[in-house]
């Protein structure tokens, strides 16, 4: 069979200093891989990949001068940016709020005649709207909320405890209510999830808690009734949406029948459950559950750090520590060993691509030096930090480690199958509705390798070469084909 050479380009971000840098001189090297990939195999369909509009990120911008502000948003959204397809926002406050708040300010208002977004019309809504204006695909985005005003819970309290049933009509009315006040502002709501982490957080920021039963409850009888009754059945809700490992107990219930199935379009996870399992086998359990609902990342971060500073080494080195180092009960903390961010960004993404996720969101799209501002003090890593004293803005490694998935995989984008040879490379490939393929290699070792690429085909296979430094991460496209 004839073999003909692909038309291909490739964008490096490494350890070395690359950062989506376009390569085109080679090595050939004695460490080949060989990668096959296989287009007539599809597999999910891409819903999009980005990261979450919060207060913290909106206030921030709005410290930085318009030229700086507009700079990031162009990083993320616009055509020669990241191109983020898929976002999240909050619901009322999250930890990554100034403060706590409600729409619902007004104690027992059951039918929120004083429902008010006015706690987001200084910062999140700006950040939005300009985001949109940016964007010239534009992008989806969903909302979760942390926890109802506590008058609607059975504890009184912002942190933790549960939504009292009385109120689950006026807690799915108020879904209703966000999605037409948010529409009068210019911003089309895709879809939501239930509750962020139904499990709650350790009781130390807004939360409430359900349980599997309790959410498919509130989902059957409720909140997908009443938002078919009001003409947005069109609706996406994601049910669960917190860590993988969790997920088995969550589609069972979810999923068990037609009538629970009926409101819920598809499952949301996180990944705080180890810095380095992805939980494959978790992945496979609940796509076979629901083979035909959506199976989606909606929140990652390097949490429990300060982030660190225009210091791109500390993200390529096995430095970071996550609350599982200090917090984790014993017989989990082998779960939560010291590890390299951008390893562990690039491990996730391919790993959740190659067991069915399609979609993958991360959390702050920008912070400060602190990891803040949060009113729990509870810092993070964002891909973009910022100094809003001095007007400074640094772009981390993975601000272009999510890149190399966003920019380049794009929304109804499908996965498709491949072969690997070299074990300590992880690769994933999806075919672009321009008929394009993107594939992304994450090589973890010291060692640079040469790539031999076989494209199989019906009439002739198609090969290329090339190769990738040590501790890099490669997108490669290959034209319309």
């Amino acid at each position: 069979m004839e073999n003909k050479k692909i038309t291909f380009e490739v964008y490096e971000t490494s350890a070395r200093g690359n950062k989506l840098t376009e390569i085109t001189n080679f090595s050939s090297l004695e460490n080949k891989a060989v990668i096959t990939l296989k287009p007539e195999q599809t597999l999910q369909t891409i819903t999009g990949f980005g990261g979450a509009f919060t207060e913290s990120s909106a206030y921030l911008l709005n410290q930085l001068s318009q030229d700086n502000r507009n700079k990031i948003l162009q990083a993320y959204f616009g055509k020669d940016g990241a191109r983020y397809s898929l976002t999240r926002t909050h619901m009322n406050s999250c930890d990554f709020s100034l403060t706590n708040y409600s729409y619902t300010p007004v104690e027992n208002d059951t039918t929120l005649e004083h429902f008010t977004i006015k706690e987001d019309m200084d910062d999140l809504i700006p950040m939005i709207k300009d985001a949109l204006d940016v964007s010239e695909d534009g992008f989806k985005i969903f909302a979760s909320p942390w926890t109802a005003v506590p008058w609607m819970k059975d504890n009184k309290k912002w942190v933790g405890g549960k939504l009292l049933p009385e109120y689950y009509d006026t807690w799915a009315l108020f879904f209703s209510k966000y999605v037409d006040a948010y529409k009068k502002e210019g911003i089309d709501i895709w879809g939501f999830t239930v509750e962020n982490e139904p499990h709650g957080n350790g009781n130390n920021w807004e939360s409430m808690h359900f349980t599997p039963e309790e959410m498919t409850d509130f989902v059957q009888n409720h909140l997908g009734p009443k938002l078919e009754a009001d003409g947005k059945g069109d609706l996406k809700i994601l049910g669960y949406d917190q860590n993988r490992e969790g997920l088995k107990e969550w589609v069972d219930v979810m999923y068990k029948d037609e009538a629970s199935s009926k409101y819920y379009d598809g499952t949301a996870i996180h990944w705080y459950e180890s810095t380095y399992d992805y939980f494959p086998e978790a992945l496979q359990y609940a796509h076979k559950k629901a083979p035909d609902k959506y199976l989606i990342q909606t929140e990652a971060c390097v949490d429990s750090e300060v982030p660190k500073w225009k210091d791109d080494a500390w993200y390529w080195s096995k430095e970071a520590t996550d609350w599982g180092w200090d917090w984790a009960p014993e017989d989990q903390k082998h779960l939560h060993p010291k590890y390299v961010p951008v390893y562990r960004y690039a491990r996730d993404i391919i790993g959740c691509l190659n067991n069915w996720v399609d979609g993958w969101v991360d959390w702050n799209m920008v912070l400060n030096k602190q990891g803040g501002p949060n009113w729990f003090k509870n810092w993070c890593v964002a891909p973009v930090i910022v100094d809003p004293e001095t007007n400074d803005v640094y772009f981390t490694p993975i601000y272009y480690t999510l890149a190399h998935f966003s920019k380049y995989i794009r929304p109804n984008a499908k996965v498709i199958g491949l072969e690997n040879s070299d074990e300590e490379l992880m690769v994933t490939a999806s075919q672009n509705p321009d008929g394009s393929i993107a594939i992304v290699i994450f090589n973890e070792t010291v060692i640079p390798k040469s790539i031999h690429l076989i494209l199989k085909d019906k009439s002739k296979d198609k090969s290329a070469e090339f190769s990738i430094n040590p501790q890099a991460i490669q997108t490669i496209i290959i034209p319309n084909v």
